[in-house]
C-alpha cells in the first residue's frame, strides 16, 4: 500500500506541475505579461512548485531531513543525472556568456546553502535572506536583459503550444487544479517516503537525497529530455540553471521562514560537497568547452553513480 502511495504522490506531482504551469502561463499570457517575466518567473517557479511543496510539507510534519535531502538530492540530480542524460542525447551547447549572471547565482547560491548547513540549522532569518537572494536574482535578471538588449528566454515549445492565451475562465480553474493536485501529491510522497525508510532502517536523509529529490525532479527531467529528442538542448540547460537557483533561494526560503530546518551534520559533510563539485562541472563545461557531448554526459552520469556509493554513509 505505501508504495502505491509513493507511486500516486510523484503523478500527482507531475500531473499538477503540468496543469500548474500551463494555466499559469496560459493566464499570464492573456494578462498581457510579457514573456520575459513569464520565462523568469511563472515557469521557473512551476516547475518548481513540487519541491516547495514536498519541503514545505517535510518540515511541517517533522521530517527535516526530508526537506533538505530534497533540495540538495535535486540540484544534484539536475546537473548530474538530467544534463548527463541530455547530452548523451544529444550535444548540449552551453555558452557562458549569455547567462554569466545565471552561473554566479547557482555557485553563490550553492556556497551560501553550504554556509547555512554548516551552522545546523535554515533558521527563519536565513530562510529571509535566501528569499532576498532570489528577489535580487530576478530584479537583476530582468533589468540586465531590458537594458542589454537581449533576447527574451524561450518557454518550452509544447507548454507554449499548450498555452494560446485560452479565456481566464478556462485557464484559472487549471492553475487550481494544478495546485491541489500538487499538494495532495506532496502530502502522500511524504507519508509514503518516510514509511518506506521505516520499514528499511534507511535515514530519511538518504530517501530525501534519492527517491523523493528525483521524484519531485520529473518535471526538468522531461522537459530537459524532450528538448534534448526535439533537438532544443538549451531549453534543458536553462531549465537546470534556473531549477537549481530557485530550488536553494526560493524553495529553501519560503519553508525555513515557516518552520526553521534542522540540519543533519552529514548535509554539509558530504552531500553539499558533490552538490558543489556538479556546480562547479558544469559552469567548467561552460567556461571550456562551451557544450556537453556524449562523453562528457556520461562522466556527469558517471559522477552520480558515484554519488550513490557514497550516499548511505551516515
Amino acid at each position: 500500500m505505501v508504495y502505491l502511495m509513493f507511486a500516486a504522490g510523484l503523478v500527482g506531482l507531475f500531473v499538477g506541475g503540468e496543469f500548474l504551469i500551463r494555466g499559469s502561463v496560459a493566464v499570464a499570457q492573456r494578462l498581457m505579461v510579457p514573456p520575459l517575466i513569464i520565462g523568469l518567473t511563472i515557469v521557473g517557479f512551476g516547475t518548481s512548485t513540487p519541491e516547495l511543496l514536498v519541503s514545505l510539507e517535510a518540515a511541517l510534519a517533522g521530517s527535516p531531513a526530508i526537506a533538505i535531502g530534497n533540495v540538495v538530492g535535486s540540484n544534484i540530480a539536475n546537473i548530474l543525472l538530467i544534463l548527463g542524460l541530455s547530452a548523451l542525447i544529444t550535444v548540449v551547447p552551453m555558452p557562458l556568456a549569455p547567462m554569466r549572471r545565471d552561473y554566479a547565482a547557482m555557485i553563490a547560491a550553492t556556497l551560501v546553502l553550504w554556509a547555512m548547513l554548516l551552522s545546523g540549522s535554515v533558521t527563519r532569518v536565513f530562510g529571509a535572506v535566501l528569499l532576498a537572494g532570489i528577489g535580487l536574482y530576478l530584479w537583476q535578471a530582468l533589468t540586465g536583459a531590458r537594458t542589454s538588449g537581449a533576447k527574451e528566454p524561450n518557454i518550452d515549445p509544447a507548454i507554449a503550444a499548450a498555452a494560446v492565451a485560452p479565456s481566464l475562465w478556462k485557464s484559472l480553474p487549471a492553475v487550481l487544479a494544478g495546485l491541489v493536485i500538487l499538494m495532495f501529491g506532496a502530502r502522500l510522497l511524504v507519508e509514503s517516503a518516510t514509511a518506506i525508510a521505516r520499514d528499511f532502517g534507511v535515514s530519511e536523509a538518504v530517501i530525501g537525497l534519492t527517491i523523493v529529490a528525483i521524484g519531485t525532479s520529473l518535471p526538468e527531467l522531461a522537459t530537459s529530455i524532450l528538448a534534448a529528442i526535439r533537438r532544443q538542448p538549451e531549453i534543458a540547460v536553462g531549465n537546470i540553471l534556473g531549477s537549481n537557483i530557485f530550488n536553494i533561494f526560493c524553495i529553501l526560503g519560503v519553508t525555513a521562514l515557516i518552520s526553521p530546518v534542522p540540519a543533519d551534520p552529514r548535509f554539509a559533510r558530504l552531500d553539499m560537497v558533490f552538490a558543489f563539485a556538479a556546480a562547479l562541472a558544469m559552469l567548467g563545461f561552460a567556461a571550456l568547452r562551451g557544450k556537453v557531448g556524449r562523453l562528457g554526459g556520461a562522466g556527469l552520469l558517471a559522477g552520480y553513480a558515484g554519488y550513490f556509493a557514497f550516499i548511505g554513509q551516515p
